[in-house]
């Protein structure tokens, strides 16, 4: 199948996003060895895809909010269906069918971005200087020729961390600086990424279901970290549009989720731990495991009791008891 149709698309919002900066009088030339307006239109390439994109990303988020109030009924299921695999997916099937959630509505918005990244990869990769004075994807010489030669911080957007001795000499970039700004822009991209993943799980809650927690500790650790080898091979310009979008997404997901927040139940915290920390064990033994006895106050001698006179006897008067004194 041929993917021709998303690298015209791709270099159509490009060029336009690109003529509209240089049309309001952002420099095409390089300034502090940028050239802003294809910086800008790749920027904006990420905002007009996002744009399109809302609206499912908001039913993602409905979808979420709708799986995680069916907790309660498909942790009811898992304990009657124990064993059985196959009435337990069809009885769950049916509960999402019957609350209208979908579970992979999750995932629906980063798989429908995956084709603009691999367009933008393939568009990029392609501005060759060693291509010039051919068209690419309806771009004229001249526009071919100023992309090709755009530059971030004197860095090419086309080169890349993994560039050649001869592709850098091609695009008249220095190595040491390509890699400079590329690792650069490859740690920032891990560090959005993990919080991007960070802050939906945060605020959606982790799983119960441990293969579901599996996938969420992947989105969290895995995919940054798989960044920093694959990184190497992005072009800067992919780069600038994968932290962009990072970017974007930090900001669009804290607002959708205060409109749409979580539902009480949810738990934002790890399995195993409280709002505070680990739940830790209570110590017994040893001098901070024993209660400290209460100070024992010296109790008071108990008064001598006084028997009481018995009924019809004379009361007794203690003068008379004591010896009389001497006269002298």
């Amino acid at each position: 199948m041929s993917l021709d149709w998303i690298y015209y698309a791709i270099s159509w919002i490009l060029l336009a996003w690109h003529s509209a900066w240089d049309a309001i009088g952002v420099p095409d030339g390089a300034v502090i060895g940028t050239n802003w307006a294809w910086i800008l239109a790749i920027v904006f390439l990420v905002v007009t895809v996002r744009v399109i994109l809302f609206p499912i990303f908001v039913k993602q988020i409905k979808s979420q909010r709708a799986m995680q109030a069916l907790q309660p009924q498909v942790k009811a299921l898992q304990e009657k269906h124990k064993g059985d695999r196959e009435t337990l997916q069809k009885e769950m099937m049916e509960l999402y069918r019957k609350e209208k959630a979908n579970p992979l509505m999750g995932c629906l918005p980063m798989f429908l971005q995956i084709p603009v990244f691999l367009g933008l990869f393939h568009v990029l990769r392609r501005l060759d200087p060693a291509n010039g004075g051919k068209t690419l994807y309806g771009w004229t010489v001249g526009q071919f020729e100023s992309a090709s030669q755009a530059k971030l911080f004197t860095a090419p957007i086309a080169g890349k961390f993994g560039s050649t001795a001869e592709e850098l000499a091609r695009l008249g970039a220095n190595g040491t600086t390509v890699k400079v700004i590329a690792g650069i822009l490859v740690l920032v991209m891990m560090g959005t990424t993990y919080l991007t993943s960070r802050q939906m799980i945060l605020k959606t809650g982790w799983a119960e279901d441990p293969q579901q927690r599996m996938i969420q500790r992947l989105m969290l650790y895995g995919i940054p970290l798989s960044l920093l080898v694959s990184g190497a091979i992005f072009p800067i310009g992919v780069i600038i549009y994968w932290v962009t979008n990072n970017l974007f997404t930090l900001g669009q997901q804290q607002w959708v989720l205060r409109k749409f927040p979580p539902p009480a139940n949810v738990s934002t915290t790890k399995p195993g731990t409280s709002p505070r920390g680990p739940v830790q064990p209570a110590k017994s033994g040893g001098l901070l495991g024993r209660a400290k006895p209460a100070a024992q106050v010296p109790a008071k001698p108990a008064a001598p009791k006084v028997a009481a006179p018995k009924p019809g006897a004379k009361p007794v008067n203690p003068k008379k008891g004591r010896p009389a004194k001497r006269k002298g």
